[in-house]
């Protein structure tokens, strides 16, 4: 089952997080890693607020064990997020360009 998955990185900003995801190979507006469906950050008052969708939490686990964590901490990230997970119902995938 999909699993949504909120991060509250308190403390963080956006340009650690530009250097987080350098480090795992990815491109801002490019692909989602292997079993990310939808991804999306924004800057919050308190730090930066990421939201994925993953098509499982064992997908989601695996990648935060092997890539969130470690880079986060490398980029300077303050502690480990505050994550909340909730099974999907229902998602869209990128309908036809307008």
């Amino acid at each position: 089952m999909a699993v949504a998955v909120i991060m509250e990185f308190n403390g963080a900003t956006l340009e650690q997080y530009d250097q987080v995801i350098v480090k795992m190979g990815l491109a801002k507006e490019g692909p989602a890693p292997a079993g990310a469906l939808s991804h999306w950050v924004a800057a919050t008052d308190n730090g930066i607020l990421v939201t994925d969708l993953w098509k499982s939490r064992e997908l989601y686990d695996a990648f935060a064990r092997d890539q969130i964590g470690p880079f986060s901490e490398e980029a300077g990230i303050p502690g480990p997020p505050k994550i909340t997970y909730h099974d999907a119902y229902n998602y869209f995938t990128q309908g036809p360009e307008t």
